[in-house]
């Protein structure tokens, strides 16, 4: 017997360097030229900072630490390591202590008792590689929960900044309406004293009125949306439900917030590498194209050895003596003949989620691309929008100091003033939704090109 579990084991040597299935191969893609110029400012660990806002950095920090989405993101993480080591596991031999005591009855009412207690150890040769392809997908898959949680706190942290970019844009349109409403009030106290004193006729008192009511409802809806985007940002940060009600955030003006005074224009280099969505496609390829081999290798058979040992007794009292100790050794081969085409719609089936994963890769990769393309064009056509609007306001103004000095002389009617007026809120109120766009560009460029990243080596 000894002999032939040798032979077996030599056997089991000579062979246990088989992997069924293809070997894992980065697809190619066809990738525009990419230039080196510097987007350091975007890619490390803590890009918001590029900022220089000492409000958002602490916000920032807040999300990190309680946001519910990247809390079970890093769980997801854990259970991906727990299915690595599952998996790993698997390759090895097992051990396992062994014990009963049972009665044994027959018909002509005789009966006798037996008790064993022993070890019993097993070990399935991964000849064709199964086990060692099952422990390859489920590292890859870990490097693609590694990276989801990275995309996970990648789009929090620009969710975090584009919302606080949002609350503190409509503080500021919530402080133009009402800086326009007095002054609109003030205009109606004055109408009213005309109209009764003579001097202007209902019309021109009505006109008043009816943009003053404007403004309020301008200022209603801006007071609305500024309340939804403080329990928006409130939740991202992970606050407690008495906390969204209760606790009111603060902000910087928008105008001191700092924008990078130029952005490169070009594709960076080594851009798949660093956007965690890519990497996390990446694995669910690798660990598709690794089931495709586990798959293969059910059409050969399974060979395991086991031992066992221990001692049986008909009598618990001499249970444990050196004459009723035993041992056992044998190995078994299980070898596939007829499963009704299980096995192979199984291989179909590895081989059908890895067309899915490779066409997941390479849309993550359009996607990239995409991203970063739009983003550098949108912070270029923002920062024409905000010198253009900045222009229009400083324009606006200075009209509206003139005509105030002329409808005060008497050369305009009052409909030419409150056109003036107007026009300057929306002006201002379409100024700082440009300043937040071009805040908002700068993230999305910060998020395209991947943010900071640090490279997990858990799972190697």
């Amino acid at each position: 017997m000894r002999k032939e579990l040798a032979a077996l084991l030599s056997f089991a040597v000579l062979l246990s360097g088989c992997l069924m299935g293809p070997n894992y191969k980065k697809p190619e893609l066809d990738l525009p030229k990419a230039q080196e110029e510097d987007y350091s400012v975007f890619t490390k660990e803590k890009w918001w900072e590029m900022f220089e806002d000492p409000v958002l950095n602490a916000l920032e920090e807040e999300a990190l630490l309680n946001n519910k989405d990247l809390v079970s993101a890093v769980a997801k993480v854990e259970e991906a390591r727990a299915k690595l080591g599952i998996a790993y596991g698997d390759q090895l031999p097992t051990l396992d202590a062994t014990g009963y005591a049972q009665r044994i009855g027959f018909a002509e009412h005789s009966s006798f008792a037996q008790y064993n207690i022993g070890l019993t150890a097993a070990y399935q040769f991964d000849f064709w590689g199964r086990y060692r392809r099952l422990s390859e997908a489920a590292r890859a898959e870990l490097l693609s929960t590694e990276s989801q949680k990275d995309t996970v706190r990648l789009a929090l942290t620009a969710d975090v900044a584009n919302y606080y970019f949002s609350f503190i844009t409509l503080k500021e349109q919530v402080d133009i309406s009402r800086k326009t409403l007095d002054s609109r009030r003030e205009s109606v106290r004055i109408y009213k004293v005309r109209y009764k004193n003579g001097y202007s006729t209902e019309l021109d008192l009505k006109r008043v009125e009816a943009e003053m009511a404007a403004v309020e409802a301008s200022l209603a809806e801006y007071e609305r949306r500024f309340a939804l985007s403080q329990t928006a940002l409130s939740v991202l940060l992970g606050r407690t439900p008495r906390e969204i009600i209760e606790s009111k955030l603060q902000g910087t003006p928008l105008q001191k917030i700092k924008v990078l005074p130029e952005v490169p224009s070009g594709i960076p280099a080594g851009l798949l590498a660093r956007r965690p969505d890519v990497r996390a496609a990446e694995g669910l390829l690798i660990a598709a194209n690794a089931n495709i081999g586990a798959a293969r290798a059910a059409y050969f058979p399974n060979i395991v050895l086991t031992a066992s040992g221990g001692y049986a007794s008909d009598q618990l009292g001499t249970l444990v003596a050196p004459s009723t100790s035993f041992w056992s050794g044998g190995a078994g081969l299980i070898l596939p003949i007829f499963q009704g085409g299980k096995i192979k719609s199984q291989n179909k089936q590895a081989e059908a989620v890895y067309k899915q994963m490779l066409a997941s890769y390479e849309k993550s990769a359009q996607n990239a691309y995409r991203d970063v393309y739009d983003a550098l064009n949108n912070n270029q056509y923002y920062r024409k929008v905000v010198l253009a609007n900045k222009a229009q306001t400083e324009a606006l103004a200075r009209s509206l100091k003139l005509a105030q000095k002329q409808q005060d002389a008497g050369l305009i009617d009052i409909l030419n003033l409150l056109d003036v007026e107007r026009n300057l809120l929306n002006a201002e109120t379409s100024l700082a939704a440009a300043r937040c766009n071009q805040l908002s560009a700068l993230v999305a460029i910060a998020q395209a090109l991947g943010g900071g990243w640090q490279e997990e080596s858990s799972a190697e």
